[in-house]
């Protein structure tokens, strides 16, 4: 099955506002038909941001309880907690089924001036210098129906070996840096570029925890336990960002992943951390 289109989750990370908290979230179907991890704690920043205007997120925890059918749509419900001077804080409960699938807390600043500092890009090749994901891993394009070089929805540009081409290296790495960006336009929407980073943040961190397991995206079981971001800066997605990812840790069958993430001009725009359960096919 082929990966969404940037068009598609962009359509579906417009939630449709039923009420003034209330949102319903049309999902992403898979083969497995289960629900995304980063797709829909993106959807529940989008639901939380529509309910705080003039205000932009500048972090989102996220912890999920129960998978769904991406078949059918999810139920959003924000809760205002707190609208201060400065941050708003709001409380999303995802439901499908009268089950929850998904707790969030989102929290938003009005503008502050202040001084800032940063942690500096680290030192890697340009994007323009690297090949497309695609033509890194074209040796595998016989592969699972040519899974490895399908289109998708972000291009990725890696500095060290993709879980494909890790699984040949002699020993795994915990470290997997890549520059990423939509393929294609994205809409003006003040809240959008960060729901973009949170579901490819989502999708592209457990890569680290899989290289260390020796394994791949398709060929282990994994669910996403919870989800942190932080957003330091505003995000511009007509260009590269730097993805720096790690997993420090693994027992117990969960993998601890993080990221810091760098515009080019080597701003220091997220910090994401995510927990992730590897098992038998339910947590």
């Amino acid at each position: 099955m082929p990966y969404p289109t940037l068009a598609d989750i962009v359509a579906t990370l417009d939630v449709d506002r039923i009420a003034d908290q209330h949102f319903v979230a049309t999902q992403l179907d898979n083969p497995a038909h289960h629900i995304v991890g980063g797709h829909i704690a993106a959807q529940a920043l989008m639901a939380a941001s529509r309910t705080a205007p003039g205000r932009t997120p500048h972090s989102v925890h996220v912890y999920y309880i129960r998978p769904g059918d991406a078949r059918r749509p999810v139920d959003l419900h924000v809760d205002v907690a707190r609208d201060g001077g400065t941050l708003s804080t709001r409380q999303v409960t995802a439901r499908q089924d009268g089950q929850i699938l998904l707790e969030a807390l989102a929290s938003f600043s009005a503008p502050v001036p202040a001084p800032d500092y940063h942690q500096p890009l680290p030192d890697v090749p340009d994007p323009d210098a690297l090949p497309p994901m695609q033509q890194q891993l074209a040796d595998y394009a016989d592969e699972l129906d040519g899974h490895w070089v399908q289109p998708r929805p972000f291009e990725l540009r890696y500095v060290d070996p993709p879980p494909r081409l890790a699984l040949e290296l002699p020993a795994p790495s915990p470290r997997i840096r890549l520059w990423w960006k939509p393929a294609g336009p994205v809409p003006d929407d003040a809240a959008l570029p960060s729901c973009l980073l949170t579901y490819l943040s989502g999708t592209t961190m457990v890569e680290t925890a899989l290289a260390m397991r020796r394994a791949t995206p398709v060929s282990t079981f994994n669910a996403l336990i919870d989800h942190a971001l932080w957003f330091q800066r505003p995000i511009d997605l007509s260009d590269w960002v730097l993805s720096d990812q790690f997993s420090p840790s693994g027992v117990a069958g969960r993998g601890l992943a993080t990221s810091t993430m760098y515009n080019r001009a080597g701003q220091l725009v997220a910090t994401a951390t995510q927990e992730l359960y590897f098992g038998r096919g339910t947590t």
